[in-house]
């Protein structure tokens, strides 16, 4: 068994590595250009070229939870695209989202900010009763993260494309629910893949029907949001704020306006990072799967984009 990894912008080393403890059977190699076919791939953000070199992939596991970047290359008709289900991803993701909602709930943004100024400040609780939160995308991310939410009590809302049950969770459905769900929430949580039908699905009308002083967390793809929708709706004063993990240019330009804005806060594509041991562990095991002729979880229906 043949296996290379093709890992843009990070070492590939530790890869090989690891792949080579969990499968000593298998040749584990870093693609170059003229190398031999492969069985198997291991990749982040190929290029064509490696593509159009490896027409005979079984399978093409991708080291991370969105495959937007390779649903837009030519992908040879037979290999399976592979996305990781987990692999210490989705507690990452919900720490994130909780920590963004629990912050704006509790105004420790607000008290920061006196703080700074030597201000002594006291605000009123808050009731949670008054602040639904409704997560986009019922994957194992999202789902994680909307039964997160419920442990701290806020009322949750979930939306997906197909009916999904989360115990404590008010799940919708299709796009005929798409409006009762975002009119039902106050605070909005973006975990969709990218597909071109959800692109730009952040928009000024989107958003509007959240409840008057709504907060937005995007933590899936910069292209989902429209950034002056946002940035109109903020300074209307119809939305409370925003945190934003993913920018439709990364790293996010110096003189983008969300760099200062008083109601957005900025991290740097960190909400959940690839772990790589458990990462390789799960691939390894799907490898492995695949050839006694098992099922896997994670492969991606090209039709949907996810």
């Amino acid at each position: 068994m043949n296996i290379t990894i093709c890992v843009a912008q990070t070492k590939a080393a530790p890869w090989e590595e690891g792949f080579r403890a969990l499968l000593p059977e298998a040749h584990v190699s870093t693609w170059k250009p003229g190398d031999p076919q492969a069985d198997h791939a291991i990749v982040w953000s190929p290029p064509q070229a490696f593509l159009d070199e490896q027409p005979g992939l079984k399978a093409m596991f991708n080291i991370g939870a969105g495959v937007d970047a390779i649903m837009k290359l030519r992908l040879p008709p037979q290999t399976l695209v592979v996305r990781l289900d987990d692999a210490g991803m989705s507690v990452q993701m919900a720490e994130y989202v909780c920590h963004a909602v629990i912050r704006h709930f509790r105004e420790f943004d607000g008290y920061e900010a006196d703080i700074a100024a030597g201000q002594w400040s006291y605000r009123k609780p808050r009731s949670r009763a008054d602040w639904p939160v409704g997560v986009m995308g019922m994957g194992v991310l999202g789902e994680r993260v909307a039964r997160a939410l419920h442990v701290f009590e806020f009322p949750v809302h979930g939306w997906s494309r197909t009916p999904k049950a989360v115990e404590g969770v008010v799940c919708h459905a299709g796009i005929d629910r798409f409006d009762t769900f975002l009119s039902s929430c106050r605070v909005l949580v973006n975990l969709l893949p990218l597909t071109p039908d959800t692109e730009n699905i952040l928009n000024r009308k989107s958003l509007a029907r959240l409840q008057a002083g709504g907060y937005v967390i995007n933590v899936a793809r910069g292209a989902h949001l429209v950034e002056d929708d946002l940035i109109h709706l903020l300074d209307s004063g119809h939305l409370s704020g925003a945190t934003l993990d993913v920018f439709r240019t990364e790293p996010l330009p110096a003189d983008h306006p969300f760099w200062q804005h008083p109601k957005v806060t900025v991290t740097p594509h960190t909400s959940a990072r690839t772990l790589r041991d458990e990462s390789i562990a799960q691939i390894a095991g799907k490898i492995v799967a695949l050839s006694r002729g098992e099922p896997i979880a994670g492969v991606v229906h090209r039709d949907r984009g996810y």
